[in-house]
Order: C-alpha cells, then sequence, then structure tokens
C-alpha cells in the first residue's frame, strides 16, 4: 500500500494571538479577521495552484504536489497579510502522507509543518532542509534555529523563511483578472 501514496507537500499557516484578539475585541472582530485571511488564502492558492484543503479556525492546511508553489504560498500569504491586527506564522514539510475520509492527512510531514508553525515566530515560515534550489528565487532563508518540537524532539537547523527584502508584491487585482 506505501507504493500507491501519493508524495504531497503541506504547509500550515496561522494566525497568531488570534485567542486574546477575541478576549480583546470580540467575536466579531475575529469573524472580521478571519474573513480577510481566509479570502487573500484562497486567492493566493488558486493562483499559484495549490489547494487550502482545510480551514483550521484560525489557520489553514495548504496542500501542493510541489514543493515551490506551495512555499511561495505560504511565503506569499505570511508577506501579504495585514499583519496590524494579528501576524500570520506558518510551518513547512513535504513527504508521503495518508488521506483518511477525502479530506484527513495523516502521516509525519503534516505533523512536522503542523508543530513548526506552533514554534515560528510571527511573520515566519519554519521549515527543515530545503536547499535554495527548491525555493521561489524571492523566497530566501533568513537564517536558521535550533527548536524543540512537542513529540518529534529537537531540530538544530530549522530554517526561517521570507521574502527576498525590497521585494514588491505585484497587485492581486492583476493577477485575478480584475
Amino acid at each position: 500500500m506505501a507504493e500507491t501514496i501519493a508524495l504531497v507537500d503541506r504547509a500550515f499557516v496561522d494566525l497568531c494571538g488570534f485567542t486574546q484578539f477575541i478576549a480583546a475585541h470580540g467575536e466579531h472582530a475575529a469573524i472580521d479577521t478571519l474573513s480577510q485571511f481566509r479570502s487573500l488564502a484562497r486567492d493566493i492558492s488558486v493562483r499559484r495552484g495549490v489547494m487550502v484543503t482545510k480551514w483550521l479556525g484560525d489557520g489553514a492546511m495548504i496542500v501542493g504536489a510541489d514543493v515551490g508553489p506551495t512555499v511561495a504560498t505560504a511565503a506569499e500569504l505570511i508577506g501579504r497579510y495585514d499583519g496590524s491586527t494579528l501576524a500570520l506564522r506558518g510551518g513547512f514539510a513535504h513527504g508521503q502522507a495518508l488521506i483518511m475520509d477525502g479530506e484527513d492527512y495523516i502521516g509525519r510531514p503534516v505533523n512536522l509543518a503542523a508543530r513548526l508553525c506552533q514554534v515560528a515566530h510571527p511573520e515566519e515560515l519554519l521549515a527543515f532542509g530545503y536547499p535554495a534550489a527548491v525555493l521561489p528565487p524571492w523566497v530566501q532563508v533568513v537564517g536558521v534555529r535550533s527548536v524543540t518540537l512537542r513529540d518529534l524532539g529537537r531540530l538544530r537547523r530549522a530554517q526561517s523563511l521570507a521574502l527576498v527584502p525590497g521585494l514588491e508584491l505585484p497587485d492581486l487585482a492583476r493577477h485575478n483578472g480584475d
């Protein structure tokens, strides 16, 4: 059965400080913030050919067939999101996973991406072991650090990925045909 499992990429993106935001601003403000986040995630993922396969309350599971477009989606989403209310953070991993009931992904890469997301700083995308050649040219490793991941242990060289400094992302409306 292992030979039939497709190689899929994972990226998790999460809104930082969402619980405190609700406590301070209320549920209606939270809905507005989530709507903005989800709309942006949909726009970017559709344009890049990846899917938001699951909404996780204040986060999303992004899945793609290739590393480049999936990392690009997560990095662009974090770079474009208006962090004045909340910041985004993300974790990225790829590898073999089982698909259960058509919507749940089970496996080490899913767990790794989720745990990296949990320890990422606001506006940070964490990954592990990706050479520059597989990253989009406008995404770079801006640092490495040691992180301890719940149930997975210590990673000594987690990569902090970010947009190249000074990069101006094109207007989304131009790419959406508006």
